[in-house]
């Protein structure tokens, strides 16, 4: 195995001074380093709203992913400045400001029309204005944050009535009615072909190419492979990996740790990347010298990055705009769909991809490859008629 980083110590900042954390964990750096940074931008937010409003700290804290907490406080955020500068509920000037008698003002009908703010809002910074625009998804999520935070309040007693009955509900398609989008298995061959070949690219795109395409061909690999998160395969590290074992290890969502097996592919893929493109990046500081995908700056890739890699192979791979390629999730609905095609077990594959509930995985066994397809092919129509001319 790879040695760890020879460091103990996680660093971020925090109101302006340096914030250090002893990692005795056997977790790497950059994973501590990440749910620190998550853990001090929920205590940043909190303190800019009011103190009455701990106990719902409290609750998202001990019954939420750091993730979610981190969204549905920037929710209840925007929606204090939403009282403050669209409404005449409250005098405050800041969200700290807000008194809960002002909230204890608050009815539903207040409530819908911010849900309705929300799907369309401009923002004007200087000489630059900025339209937001939420689909039904994010729309119930800011719904739910506020949801979540009047019940709160209405339990420790600092409202008197419980309001969110009188929400508007909001239509988000079930998992059962959207599209499944994933590569078929011809459409993997091509975009692999396109990473390794180049073909596909423009002069543009070859002059990166050139100097990334064994580091994108093992992302590409691996995400089809395991179907991992993004943001599972973005923190893997040199020392997650065991080549003696056949072995590496990831970090899942509430900080399990998953141990996952190596395939001749995905090894292969690997050490060519390894042993050659990335001995010729020197990594930019301490922390980047564990990383395994490093950009040619010498810093660990960015989520921002892989995404755009994902989109303009798969891009090829579907012979579309690269602003229609797709994301790294459709990678991993791309691995559950192609490994329940070839027939294993969907319990099998939902321990593969971490699913927490097989029913997730069964929306895969249900998208069967070229239904569609193989379906209209036996209703030609015009075919038909010309040929009986």
């Amino acid at each position: 195995m790879l040695p760890k980083a020879a460091t103990d110590m996680a660093r971020t900042t925090y109101d302006s001074k340096e914030f250090r954390s002893h990692n005795k964990s056997d977790k790497p750096d950059n994973i501590v380093k990440k749910e620190n940074d998550i853990y001090l931008e929920c205590e940043a937010i909190q303190h800019e709203l009011p103190n009455f409003l701990r106990p719902y700290f409290a609750y998202l804290k001990g019954n939420v992913l750091p993730m979610t907490r981190l969204a549905y406080l920037h929710d209840v955020r925007f929606f204090m400045n939403y009282l403050i500068n669209e409404t005449d509920i409250t005098k405050a000037e800041t969200p700290k400001q807000i008194t809960s008698e002002e909230l204890n003002s608050v009815v539903a009908a207040d409530v819908n029309l911010f849900i309705d703010y929300c799907r369309k809002y401009m923002v004007e910074e200087g000489d630059t204005v900025t339209v937001y625009e939420n689909n039904n998804k994010s729309l119930a999520r800011k719904k739910s944050s506020v949801s979540v935070l009047f019940k709160q309040l209405y339990r420790d007693g600092i409202v008197d009535k419980n309001i969110t009955d009188g929400f508007d509900p909001i239509r988000v398609a079930k998992p059962g009615e959207r599209e499944i989008k994933a590569l078929q298995d011809d459409e993997v061959m091509i975009m692999l072909d396109a990473v390794t070949n180049g073909t596909g690219l423009t002069n543009h795109e070859r002059t990166y190419w050139e100097k990334t395409k064994l580091r994108d061909k093992a992302i590409l690999v691996m995400f089809v492979t395991y179907g991992l998160r993004l943001s599972e395969l973005q923190q893997l590290n040199l020392s997650s990996f065991n080549f003696s074992r056949g072995e590496f290890k990831i970090y899942r969502k509430r900080g399990k740790e998953s141990i996952m097996p190596l395939n001749r592919s995905v090894e292969m893929v690997l050490n060519d990347y390894i042993n050659s493109e990335r001995k010729t990046v020197i990594p930019e500081d301490q922390a980047a010298e564990d990383a395994l995908f490093l950009s040619i700056q010498g810093k660990r890739i960015t989520e921002r990055a892989i995404r755009d890699l994902v989109k303009k192979y798969t891009s090829i791979a579907l012979n579309t705009s690269r602003r229609a390629g797709y994301s790294p999730h459709k990678l991993r609905a791309t691995a559950a769909t192609s490994l329940i095609g070839r027939g294993n077990s969907i319990y099998d594959v939902a321990a593969l991809l971490d699913h927490e509930q097989v029913t997730t995985t069964q929306l895969y066994a249900q998208h069967k490859m070229n239904v569609k397809r193989d379906l209209v092919s036996d209703m030609e129509w015009e075919l038909e008629r010309t040929e009986d001319e």
